[in-house]
């Protein structure tokens, strides 16, 4: 087991350090902003609410507290050892800005139906080249996504 691990690990490792040009295109990884790994090719307005059910949410321009605050928990269970709040990266992207740069029907979209955002979502495949790991399902039903979304949108400053 130990062996798998660790060729897979030599393997990730060569991958990522192999060939000049994918170092100029990927140079310096742990300084990408949020901005630089939640935005990709430009996608036309057809796709810009990603693959999904969502196609219209309705945001308030004020925030929701209530659904802030359950968002933040299950942000905490879910999502905090991938993703900090701010700009850098851990697994995933930070979150910062992020609600600013997607729509709301693209987040929504790509946290209840990540499998298949990733597989055919353009800015979700140019997210996963830069992370190299796909996130997982985490199952999130859509009230509990409505919920993430209102505290990403209170992470952004709405007040």
């Amino acid at each position: 087991m130990k062996n798998i691990i660790l060729f897979s690990f030599i393997g990730l490792l060569i991958y990522s350090c192999s060939g000049e040009s994918k170092k100029e295109e990927t140079k310096n990884n742990d300084n990408f902003s949020a901005k630089d790994l939640m935005s990709g090719p430009s996608t036309s307005a057809a796709d810009d609410k990603g693959i999904g059910k969502f196609t219209n949410v309705e945001l308030s321009p004020t925030l929701d507290p209530k659904s802030a605050a359950q968002g933040n928990g299950i942000y905490d269970l879910k999502c905090s050892s991938c993703h900090k709040l701010t700009k850098d990266r851990v697994v995933g992207p930070g979150w910062e800005g992020v609600t600013q740069r997607r729509k709301p029907e693209w987040i929504m979209n790509f946290v209840t139906n990540v499998d298949e955002m990733l597989e055919k979502d353009a800015e979700a495949q140019s997210m996963l080249e830069v992370c190299l790991v796909r996130m997982p399902n985490q199952n999130v039903s859509d009230e509990d996504a409505r919920h993430l979304l209102e505290f990403m949108r209170k992470n952004d400053g709405v007040k």
